[in-house]
């Protein structure tokens, strides 16, 4: 198999499983904290035994400063799982995900206040027409508080998660592999005060699911990830990672009968044009965040690694 073509059948399966995300979080029965804490628990047993067996740890690369980078990228990832999943249950996985894509442009914002990055006339038009589609997705009428809710908590993850990416656009010579690593460990101990223990300790079946979330989609799903970004050029990197969000909602209204409404429809394609536009049109960051990445979500040199949960 061709270098490339191997590249974009490991992307499309780590977009595939981005989009079984919401499901996970649903079926473990968890609160949203619990959820992420158990992900990251599990997520670190298998990046951990991924790396060692890879010799990752040999030469990592981390520096006191790129490890501070790091552990303040994992704050914000963790967080912004638990916005994501909060949204989840607010609104449905479909609204959730599709708002949570509106990422790269508050990228493109914190460019421009913390590093005075130039915002073109091109750009503003495309944060424009993403914000235009983003009233339309949000289709909220008086009343439907559990939308609006559900909306905020996204946008909230959104902004997390372009945080984190800011953050850890930072850090050059280490394998994302370990960033991705060191980010979920760090969200043990940020998390352990939200959870309740011995309340997760009577989810009985929905153990299996929060395995899932933390091996299937923390380890196998990053895996795949960091190879097929470094098989890919930027653009195709671009056009598979939304095949995160077709998956989220042909899942939901799969599982759960939720979908959205043709005036909400038309405003998705206008987030995914913008959203497009403005990721081909940036430069390849030194480094990529963990997931969503979290999932997405979550997360590797692209810009587009802010595609999974």
């Amino acid at each position: 198999m061709r270098n490339e073509t191997r590249g974009a059948v490991e992307l499309t399966l780590a977009m595939v499983l981005s989009g079984t995300l919401g499901v996970f979080v649903v079926e473990s029965g968890a609160s949203p904290f619990e959820v992420v804490f158990f992900r990251c628990l599990f997520g670190a047993a298998a990046l951990g035994a991924y790396s060692l067996a890879r010799g990752f740890f040999t030469g990592h690369g981390f520096t006191g400063r790129s490890l501070g980078l790091a552990a303040l990228g994992g704050v914000f990832i963790v967080f912004n799982w638990v916005f994501l999943f909060e949204a989840y249950d607010a609104a449905s996985i479909s609204l959730a995900t599709v708002v949570y894509h509106t990422q790269p442009f508050f990228l493109v914002l914190l460019g421009a206040v913390f590093t005075r990055e130039r915002i073109s006339a091109g750009r503003l038009g495309w944060l424009a027409l993403a914000f235009a589609g983003l009233i339309l997705v949000s289709g909220v009428r008086p009343g439907e508080t559990a939308s609006l809710k559900g909306l905020g908590f996204a946008l909230a993850a959104a902004v997390l998660y372009a945080l984190a990416t800011f953050v850890t656009k930072r850090i050059s010579g280490v394998r994302p592999h370990l960033i991705a690593l060191v980010q979920v460990l760090v969200g043990l101990p940020v998390l352990l005060p939200f959870v309740d223990l011995g309340g997760a300790s009577g989810l009985g079946s929905g153990w299996v699911w929060l395995v899932g979330l933390g091996v299937v989609h923390t380890g196998v799903m990053y895996v795949l990830m960091y190879a097929a970004y470094a098989r890919l050029p930027l653009a195709k990197i671009a056009v598979l990672a939304f095949v995160y969000p077709a998956v989220a909602m042909g899942v939901d209204w799969a599982v759960y009968g939720h979908h959205i409404g043709l005036v909400q429809a038309l405003g998705v394609p206008l987030i995914v044009l913008a959203s497009l536009k403005v990721i081909l049109a940036a430069r390849p960051p030194a480094a990529v965040p963990a997931p969503r990445t979290a999932a997405h979500e979550p997360e590797a040199a692209s810009p587009v690694a802010t595609r999974a949960g």
